[in-house]
């Protein structure tokens, strides 16, 4: 069973904020709900893919208050619960987190100059292109300031 950024963003949405475990384990249960037997690691690419594409955003267990690092609906994503979701938080033993989004905000700035400037030096239009996509949407969901790095990404596109 494959998932879409969207859905698995749908899924941490439920929580608020899930590990990679965790989420991982939500979506075997999905899987298994639909008649597939899954193993909760089967998904570690699938989940990779959305934090490389802001659908998810990763945080650090420092910047969470949270034991391990977390998952959070990043500024590329549309949460959409997948077929069986809302099922999931009567299943699964794991309480709904609340994270402050102006901090969560501030870690994923720091990861998008990251980004923006590794897109810069390797001169892939792709990735520009995606990265001058998700600034937008990066500031309407942090409620930062990206024209700066617009700027740079729009003299390589």
């Amino acid at each position: 069973m494959e998932f879409s950024g969207d859905e698995l963003a749908g899924v941490v949405d439920l929580f608020g904020a899930l590990s990679r475990a965790e989420l991982g384990e939500a979506l075997a249960e999905l899987a298994y709900k639909q008649g597939e037997e899954y193993d909760p690691g089967a998904f570690d690419s699938e989940i990779a893919a959305a934090v490389e594409g802001y659908h998810l955003v990763e945080l650090d267990a420092e910047v969470a208050s949270t034991d391990e690092a977390v998952l959070v609906p990043g500024p590329g994503a549309f949460p959409t619960v997948p077929a069986g979701g809302p099922d999931l938080t009567h299943i699964l033993d794991i309480e709904g987190r609340e994270l402050d989004r102006a901090t969560a905000g501030e870690a994923v700035l720091d990861r998008f100059r990251a980004d923006a400037a590794a897109a810069v030096d390797s001169g892939d239009p792709g990735r520009v292109d995606r990265l001058l996509d998700v600034s937008y949407e990066l500031e309407a969901w942090a409620d930062v300031e990206l024209s700066a790095e617009r700027d740079l990404l729009d003299r390589v596109s």
